[in-house]
Parts: structure tokens; sequence; C-alpha cells
């Protein structure tokens, strides 16, 4: 009878340990960023994503891209930028989200700016610039 509730008990305890472990979540892992944080300081810890969310909308010319080449030794961009648009409507307007991964520890500016790619010569519409400290 003992050894029988000892397994029942352990089994129960393996059973809640991979339910905690199931419930670490890939957005646990996911640090985001908006227009809010420009200026300031992000940290994060190596493997971890940054994700960040800013207005705009390709339809019109203008999206958002890295800036400056980014320190890869630190943080590397992941994929290509996605846009979500706010409506159903022709031309409406939405976020544009752009994710990165933290690569090893050490500090980097991710530059962002929201442009016509095309127009080499013509400042930005609008800039983005946030500090990012990997631990």
């Amino acid at each position: 009878m003992l050894n029988n509730k000892f397994t029942f008990v352990a089994l129960l305890t393996l059973l809640a340990a991979l339910t905690v472990a199931a419930g670490c979540s890939p957005q646990q892992q996911e640090v985001k960023a908006s227009i809010d944080d420009a200026g300031r300081e992000k940290q994060l810890k190596k493997g971890q994503a940054l994700v960040v969310t800013l207005e705009g909308n390709p339809t019109t010319g203008y999206s958002w891209e890295v800036a400056e080449p980014l320190d890869e030794q630190v943080l590397r961009q992941a994929g290509e930028a996605e846009f979500k648009q706010e409506s159903d409507a022709l031309g409406a307007g939405g976020v544009q989200i752009l994710r990165f991964e933290a690569m090893n520890a050490g500090q980097t500016t991710l530059k962002l700016v929201y442009h016509r790619p095309w127009e080499k010569d013509v400042e930005p519409l609008e800039t983005y610039s946030i500090q990012i400290v990997v631990r």
C-alpha cells in the first residue's frame, strides 16, 4: 500500500513539473517594444526575442527597416518584418512587427527608420532607436 502511495505522489509531482514547464510559453521569452520605448533601454537574456511593434502602412510605400548594421554578435534580426492591417479596408494602416534575437552578452543600439527604401537622398519620415543590453 505504501509503495502505491509513493508511486502516486511521484507521478503527481512529475505531472506538476511538466505542467509548469509547459506553461513557460514562448511569449514569456519575448521582450516587447513599441513607440513608447523610443530612447529607452531594453534588457534581454541570451536567446530571448525582442518584438518591436510600430505603426505603419506599407501600401504608401513606407516601411520600417534597420537603419544601421546591427552588431549581430549581440542582436540579430529574425526574419522579415510582418504587417498586421487594422481593418479590411483597402490601403488601411496597421502595425509593422520586427523580430530580433538576443545572441550574446553585450550592448548595441537598434535604430530603425520609416522610409521608402528606393528614395535614397530623402530623410526618413520617422526614426526609432532603443539601447539593447543582453545579459
